[in-house]
């Protein structure tokens, strides 16, 4: 992902609009240490919390929209802790940051394509996975990625696809191709994504969408420029918003971000679509920057992150897949989603899904070319 948006601010131990801020302060926490923890222990009925953390403070670096509404306070009410939960808009604005030297946070979430630049540039620790035992539930398919062999230095978040949403009802059909867009009479937005939008194109005209050829990368740039004509906006991660107002028609977009429209409408206008030619699977992971103030904590909340019931309730709020195979197996994912191939692919749409590799060549190509792009495209 490499969109940007303006960052949001979050105040310490919530998560902006969607978040409702539980605070317990320091004083009574100390006061009442054996019955409030306890009790918050015995009421949620999962997750414990290793000894020893009460009053330390975490500081985690997240996507916007993209955490359940409880998951922070009950981590501060299990740990005693208080966390500081910030936003970004795109792995750009997060890289931008730690590349400056800041060393403010303990827990990032970077996009499988930036952690190359992380791990290649000294900017994350190696994971001491004797604090996350929880690490065991994880998909084995997700484990020892290509991007981060044997997990030294990232645990998956969410994982999900960059496909089609679109206004069915205004449409007039189903979409089940990316020509379907292409060719579409009314506006669009594409998604500020060099790696999605250009893999597209390289797949379609029977390229590798990982391809380091140049000249195969600039072919694709031109047959998106020549198949621009209907796109209203390229839009920084907020083409849902656009479909939403109906400012478009199509978007190209996160699936969970479409899942999110479709769930608040309750109505049948909206669909998500993964083209029969192929699209971009993504994971983000959990990460925690060189320079962390306090790794021990940040490991503790990876582990918390991880507890079957934490990660269901993140993948049921956001529509975004698990990466939790304990949480898939409990029964615990919202079977309507678990049942959707647009959340959780099936084998058959597995097999036209592509992961973006990365590195500083292929960055440097893809990244140059996109930047044409956009100053070619949209109104």
């Amino acid at each position: 992902m490499t969109q940007k948006r303006n960052r949001a601010i979050i105040n310490p131990r919530s998560t902006g609009e969607f978040v409702l801020r539980k605070k317990l302060s320091l004083l009574i926490l100390g006061l009442l240490v054996t019955s409030s923890i306890t009790l918050a222990q015995n009421d949620l009925g999962f997750w414990a919390c290793p000894q020893g953390f009460e009053g330390q403070q975490l500081h985690v670096y997240n996507w916007t929209t993209y955490i359940a509404e409880d998951t922070i306070s009950n981590f501060e009410e299990l740990c005693g802790v208080s966390l500081v939960y910030d936003t970004y808009g795109g792995d750009d604005e997060m890289l931008e940051y730690l590349r400056a030297g800041n060393d403010l946070y303990d827990i990032v979430v970077p996009s499988d394509t930036t952690v190359y630049a992380l791990i290649a540039e000294n900017l994350l620790q190696p994971l001491n996975f004797n604090n996350i035992p929880n690490f065991e539930n994880v998909s084995a398919d997700l484990k020892d990625p290509l991007y981060d062999p044997d997990n030294v230095y990232t645990v998956p978040y969410q994982w999900g696809t960059v496909g089609i949403g679109y206004n069915r009802t205004i449409v007039g059909r189903d979409i089940t191709s990316w020509i379907d867009l292409f060719t579409y009479a009314g506006n669009v937005a594409w998604l500020d994504h060099d790696r999605a939008m250009l893999g597209v194109a390289l797949l379609l005209l029977g390229y590798d969408p990982n391809t380091n050829n140049a000249g195969q990368v600039a072919e694709a740039r031109q047959y998106l420029v020549a198949n621009s004509a209907n796109v209203r906006d390229v839009a920084e991660d907020d083409g849902q918003d656009q479909l939403r107002a109906g400012t478009v028609d199509m978007a190209v977009e996160y699936n969970g971000d479409i899942f999110q429209v479709m769930s608040e409408c309750e109505c049948a206008d909206y669909a998500y679509a993964i083209p029969q030619e192929g699209a971009l699977l993504w994971v983000d992971n959990l990460a925690i920057p060189f320079g962390a103030p306090n790794k021990a904590l940040a490991e503790v909340f990876i582990d918390y992150i991880l507890d079957p019931q934490t990660g269901a309730d993140i993948s049921n709020y956001t529509a975004y897949a698990s990466p939790n195979q304990a949480s898939i197996d409990s029964g615990l994912i919202n079977e309507e989603y678990l049942n959707n191939s647009a959340i959780y692919p099936d084998a058959e749409a597995m097999q036209n899904l592509f992961s973006a590799v990365s590195n500083e060549e292929l960055a440097t190509i893809y990244g140059g070319e996109w930047e044409i792009i956009k100053s070619s495209v949209g109104s």
